[in-house]
């Protein structure tokens, strides 16, 4: 009686739904084993028909990477570069210019920019009715002088609308290079002298056969920035004396604890022959004999050596108050990195090498990787 009960017990519930979840669960097992095994044998099919061409789409790859690369850069780009050029530089503890004229400073150079460097294009400017030449010369920042240098005009030549004029990114002329001629002989023909000669080098948009030489090919274009026709010729830039102390002939010594005073010592004797632009943040200050240049504040060297990206032998001192100063094209190095020196001290010799054409110091002041105008700070 007891067995009988026990193999005749009426079902619950609670066992249908047992016996139904153990069929589920065999019925998957089974049924998707099935399929995942024919996922794997095609799977297979197509990793050894691709194993077979491997490589064969490696240069396809290649070029839509580069070319999607390109677009973001050419889209994305603009509105990364307005973001950074909108914003303000940081304050230093101790500020030679006060805010108020910092601020003003940085913005109206990001304005000139904007209106110069175009890229270095030359802009074809169609004269309108009633428009004057020195209303053309102020839309694009230009003196009225390069307007009628680049387009062979003069002043008592009256403009009629309608007529394309030549607008350069810069002061100065464009010349067509005839066989034989180089840059010294170019800048000399336009007023520059051999010192002067490195800003058709650092303009940008100049192209040579040869980086390290500067040859020139006949027929091409150059631009001198600052030159001027033969007829108009004057005289070359004005002289500005700095410290002159004895030429130092050993290592400096390190200066110990130093704190910068915020205001800075002309670094070199000479004159300058390159001032301050928007393709040339620095003064170049030449002196033909050369001569020691001078730390233009206290503070701690934090590079002294070769630069292969054009300054040659360079110098570049942090003065613990968010600015550094750079000099380079320097001949003979008299600092280390990690060094301190005083305001004045000497740090080097001025030189010609790097990317340079002649002996000059290269003068840079930086704050927050902004180069800012050494005119603003030396005076």
């Amino acid at each position: 009686m007891r067995t009988w009960q026990r193999t005749n017990r009426p079902h619950t519930i609670w066992t249908d739904l047992k016996e139904f979840f153990a069929f589920c669960k065999k019925y998957v097992w089974t049924r998707g084993y099935a399929y995942f095994s024919r996922f794997e044998g095609a799977k297979n099919v197509v990793v050894d028909a691709l194993y077979k061409r491997r490589g064969k789409y490696a240069r396809p790859f290649l070029h839509f990477g580069a070319v999607g690369l390109t677009f973001l850069v050419v889209t994305i780009g603009p509105y990364i570069l307005s973001s950074r050029d909108t914003t303000e530089p940081s304050q230093p503890t101790r500020s030679v210019l006060s805010a108020a004229n910092a601020n003003e400073s940085f913005y109206t150079q990001q304005a000139e920019e904007v209106k110069q460097y175009r890229g270095g294009e030359i802009i074809i400017h169609t004269v309108a009715e009633n428009e004057t030449l020195s209303q053309i010369a102020a839309r694009y920042g230009l003196s009225v002088d390069t307007i009628l240098w680049e387009n062979n005009l003069s002043e008592k030549d009256s403009l009629k609308p309608g007529t394309e004029l030549r607008i350069l990114p810069v002061d100065g002329v464009r010349h067509k290079v005839s066989r034989g001629e180089t840059i010294y002989s170019i800048g000399k023909k336009y007023g520059l002298d051999a010192a002067q000669v490195q800003v058709i080098v650092d303009y940008p948009f100049n192209e040579f056969l040869n980086d390290e030489t500067f040859e020139l090919a006949t027929g091409q274009y150059v631009v001198v920035p600052g030159g001027k026709p033969p007829e108009k010729t004057t005289s070359a830039a004005t002289t500005r004396s700095g410290t002159t102390v004895a030429r130092a002939a050993q290592q400096t010594p390190d200066a110990g604890a130093v704190t910068a005073t915020g205001s800075f010592v002309w670094p070199a004797s000479g004159r300058i022959t390159q001032g301050y632009s928007f393709y040339h943040k620095a003064f170049d200050i030449a002196n033909q004999g050369g001569g020691p240049i001078l730390a233009g504040d206290s503070g701690t060297v934090t590079a002294a050596g070769w630069d292969s990206s054009g300054y040659g032998n360079r110098v570049i001192i942090d003065h613990g108050n968010g600015y550094s100063t750079l000099y380079g094209h320097m001949r003979v190095l008299q600092v280390s990195v990690g060094q301190t020196v005083s305001r004045g001290s000497v740090i080097g010799q001025m030189g010609s090498t790097g990317r340079s054409t002649g002996t000059h110091l290269h003068f840079e002041v930086r704050q927050g990787g902004i180069l800012l105008n050494p005119g603003s700070f030396l005076r």
